[in-house]
């Protein structure tokens, strides 16, 4: 006989959510047992959800998960929220066992295990899957899961978590940004955006329509250039040798040839996609010449890995963005891994832009971005995004 589960959350008419003791039972265990009348779940109350929300003893349940199909590839001890492609699966998946006529006359659960971590991120999945579908606000969507305790999200930094991040933050992000048409899932391209969110391939990932968050390309025979031409001109005892000529576009383009694949993918795909501006907030490892010869415009507001920026450089970084925003271009922002300074001073701008609070625009860069905002950023988003609000 299978484990019992919790009592079924009623996200519907048709539509459940539970979790069994870890580890669950397949979903071929449990839709065999699901006819016999001793294995009937129980439901959560449910006044919202109306009638349906009692048990019906003649009913029949088709169970399915997705603990071992969607899973969170973590930085170092982050394992959640679900990225958008996963969230995009995630509805696809439900809406077409809802639309299946042969479970018609089912009610469909969607089940994961109790260990904390697949728990949080499938009722997120079924929240945001009601949200995003069936158009529910987000206090409508969360309210079937809202007596159940759930381990908070956390950053993708090394050290131990001081900022929770909850289901409700993530909700409420998405909703914000669907509100704001920085969010349009019937435009999302899933192949898209699995084949540039690889290292191998660019690292990149559409935050808003006017923003990309990127890891930093590396040019390694340019960085070697670089740190020869510096010892040379260090070096009192060598010879002085002239400068040389800057190269033409027609130089570069030859050069880019050689540039990794990954640098590469970035120049051509920035070109094509209406990048107006490419901002770099870490140290140099690439020449910002390869972007300006493809009409893209380059500024540099570096501060530390791991740190917070200054007033100066939020302010910065708004007024540059907005002028591209405006105009309807592109921003492409990056740090070296494009996710602490770069989700920070992206978020910022959400806050100030659309009235995102700070958690909000983490969740929400979280799931678009796995990996956003990291350590103290987190604090400091929090504690500045009134200002910010205000500016």
């Amino acid at each position: 006989m299978a484990p019992k589960c919790e009592p079924l959350c009623c996200f519907g008419d048709r539509l459940f959510f539970t979790t069994f003791p870890h580890p669950p039972p397949t979903p071929h265990a449990l839709n065999n047992q699901s006819k016999d009348p001793d294995n009937k779940p129980r439901v959560r109350s449910n006044a919202r959800a109306g009638p349906s929300a009692s048990p019906d003893d003649d009913v029949t349940y088709y169970y399915f998960t997705i603990d071992d199909q969607l899973l969170y590839l973590s930085f170092f001890q982050d394992w959640g929220p679900l990225n958008l492609a996963m969230v995009y699966k995630a509805c696809i998946l439900i809406h077409e066992l809802l639309e299946d006529k042969d479970l018609a006359s089912h009610r469909i659960v969607l089940y994961s295990s109790d260990d904390p971590r697949r728990k949080a991120n499938a009722a997120l999945l079924m929240a945001l899957y009601v949200m995003i579908v069936h158009r529910r606000t987000p206090w409508d969507a969360f309210h079937p899961i809202a007596e159940i305790e759930f381990m908070p999200f956390r950053d993708a930094g090394r050290g131990p978590s001081d900022f929770n991040l909850n289901i409700q933050d993530c909700l409420w992000g998405m909703w914000k940004a669907m509100q704001h048409g920085l969010c349009d899932m019937n435009e999302f391209s899933v192949e898209e955006y699995e084949f540039y969110e690889k290292v191998e391939n660019g690292d990149w990932n559409w935050i808003t329509p006017h923003f990309i968050a990127f890891a930093s390309p590396v040019d390694s025979n340019w960085i070697k250039v670089q740190k020869e031409a510096k010892l040379a001109s260090s070096d009192s005892t060598s010879p002085l040798r002239p400068s040389a000529p800057p190269r033409s576009p027609s130089q570069n383009h030859a050069l880019q040839r050689k540039l990794p694949t990954p640098f590469l993918n970035c120049l051509d795909y920035f070109e094509k996609r209406g990048v107006k501006l490419v901002v770099r907030l870490n140290t140099e490892l690439y020449d910002k010449q390869l972007f300006l010869d493809r009409g893209i415009g380059h500024q540099e507001l570096y501060f530390d890995d791991g740190t917070n920026p200054t007033d100066e450089i939020v302010r910065a970084f708004i007024d540059m963005s907005d002028t591209v925003v405006e105009s309807g271009g592109v921003i492409a922002v990056h740090c070296k891994a494009g996710l602490g300074r770069t989700g920070t001073l992206i978020g910022a701008y959400l806050i100030w832009k659309y009235g995102f609070t700070a958690s909000e625009a983490i969740g929400f860069m979280r799931i678009v971005r796995p990996g956003s905002v990291v350590g103290p950023q987190q604090q400091y988003m929090y504690l500045k995004q009134l200002e910010w609000a205000k500016w």
